[in-house]
């Protein structure tokens, strides 16, 4: 019931920043995505906490941590949200944006202000193969393998930052 509409949210605030795709205007993009992710998951019959966000290291747009949404009646979630992940992709009409949301019940999410966190997504075939535990070059030869594959053919994102260099000469080995 609860996956829908979170999909919704995801979908809602994807298609909000879409409307500033190659404008070169990263902070319209994501305030668009952001002031729909709330929206969106205001309607949701929830007492929801965003406890993972982004946003206040950088000063973009964001759901605050700390901030109440839903209606206020039903379960008890904690939220993870990035509206707009890769907002410089969106805004220089490159590939790869994505608008990303976590739910889980109170209390089973870190708490984690001002804090960068990996990430990793895949295709639905990479369930269960790849994660964060796993060494990088573990992880692309358990997606090359999942996904009948050689390393060289997989499409691998990661955002171009200092914090990264590290992780970049990895996957370029």
């Amino acid at each position: 019931k609860y996956i829908e509409k979170i999909i919704n949210v995801t979908s809602k605030a994807a298609l909000a920043s879409s409307y500033f795709v190659g404008k070169k205007d990263k902070f319209s993009a994501d305030k668009a995505a952001t002031d729909s992710m709330r929206f969106e998951l205001n309607k949701i019959n929830m007492n929801g906490k965003i406890v993972i966000g982004e946003g206040e290291l950088d000063k973009a747009p964001m759901l605050y941590i700390g901030e109440l949404v839903g209606t206020k009646n039903g379960p008890t979630f904690d939220i993870a949200v990035d509206p707009l992940e890769c907002t410089n992709h969106c805004a220089k009409d490159l590939p790869d944006a994505l608008a990303v949301l976590a739910v889980a019940p109170r209390g089973a999410l870190l708490h984690a202000p001002d804090t960068y966190m990996d990430k990793l997504c895949g295709s639905p075939k990479l369930v269960g193969k790849i994660s964060l535990l796993n060494s990088v070059e573990d992880n692309l030869s358990l997606a090359a393998e999942a996904l009948n594959k050689s390393i060289s053919d997989l499409k691998i994102i990661v955002m171009d930052r200092d914090r990264h260099v590290s992780l970049i000469d990895k996957i370029h080995l």
